[in-house]
């Protein structure tokens, strides 16, 4: 039964002696059998929109590791792409996109109906997964926030302090809260897409939310997050939602009662006894080992990792990283804290 899988437990609200285990990137490059299939794709981008090795991606780790949920291996800029922006990927450096800075810019983009047919393959593997995943293991979907979405498609890149984005928001208000609502309804479009083709959770990743001061918080983190959830929750009655909004400090306090999700991912910038105190008192939390650990191991994580049980025990909680696992990680470690997290 799906109500019986661990995480859907904790999404429920639901306290358990172990919490359930995933880790954010857990498909990624720190795996030889992720390089390999990545060799075979030929690259990054083709590797997303294969709907076979997508999934063989994805099922990697859950082999290894025995993890509590697979999520979807995709990227958050896919939905610009399907808009029609250009997106390319740079090796060594990351993603490039051309750039939305004018109304012109803003005027070749696509409406958001217009997604799917790019983003059909993504759907593919989302089937391929709820048929070949174990049956204690959930699916999560994702996309990223219209926020984070909306920096590299300003800046064309990231940036370390989201400049550009910034800059468009003060000096052409209008343009760029189109452009936001334009990846919205993108976004409700697509993770509606991912929950038809049998994801169990959505996830949202806001990853620079953090640079959102005041005000512009409410407005383009929260307000968008709180739109997207409602939407989903309308379509899809009873879908679980979690929110990450990285970096967020103090406005972690009260962002699930205002935005309605069911989980709130935390980053490890925020010491587990405060999260405890401040978040996890309006439902699950998710969380929050630094991915550090993943890379130098030994005694540390181990205190780490059961610091961040003991802290979350008393409510619902599902044990991650704060942040994605990063290529330079060493598997042992990541067993070492499936180890601990799990008593062993």
């Amino acid at each position: 039964m799906a109500g019986q899988k661990k995480l859907l437990r904790a999404l429920a609200g639901e306290k358990q002696d172990v919490p359930p285990i995933w880790m954010m990137r857990q498909a990624g490059r720190y795996l030889p059998e992720y390089r390999a299939t990545r060799a075979e794709a030929g690259d990054f981008l083709s590797l997303c929109y294969n709907s076979d090795l997508a999934a063989e991606v994805t099922l990697q780790p859950i082999r290894r590791y025995g993890f509590d949920a697979a999520i979807l291996f995709a990227d958050i800029l896919l939905i610009p792409q399907a808009l029609g922006a250009d997106l390319w990927f740079v090796t060594g450096e990351g993603p490039r996109l051309s750039t939305i800075t004018t109304e012109a810019d803003f005027a070749k983009l696509g409406p958001a109906s217009d997604i799917h047919e790019t983003l059909n393959p993504i759907y593919e593997t989302v089937r391929i997964l709820s048929r070949e995943l174990p049956s204690e293991t959930t699916l999560i979907g994702f996309a990223g926030a219209p926020w984070t979405v909306a920096t590299y498609m300003i800046a064309g890149r990231g940036t370390p302090d989201q400049g550009p984005a910034h800059a468009l928001r003060e000096e052409n208000t209008a343009l760029f809260e189109a452009l936001l609502a334009r990846i919205t309804e993108a976004t409700i479009d697509y993770l509606s897409k991912q929950i038809e083709a049998g994801a169990e959770v959505v996830k949202i990743f806001d990853s620079w939310a953090g640079s959102l001061k005041g005000e512009a918080f409410q407005k383009y983190a929260l307000e968008p997050c709180r739109q997207i959830t409602a939407a989903l929750k309308e379509r899809h009655p009873g879908i679980p939602v979690i929110g990450f909004p990285r970096e967020a400090g103090e406005k972690y306090v009260g962002f699930a009662k205002a935005t309605g999700v069911d989980c709130v991912a935390l980053d490890n910038s925020v010491d587990p006894e405060w999260a405890a105190a401040n978040v996890q008192v309006d439902g699950c939390v998710q969380g929050n080992l630094a991915s550090r650990h993943m890379v130098t191991g030994g005694q540390d994580l181990v205190d780490d990792t059961r610091r961040i049980v003991e802290a979350f025990k008393n409510g619902p909680h599902i044990f991650n990283l704060g942040h994605g696992i990063t290529p330079d990680a060493d598997p042992d470690n990541v067993q070492l804290m499936i180890d601990t997290v799990r008593g062993g």
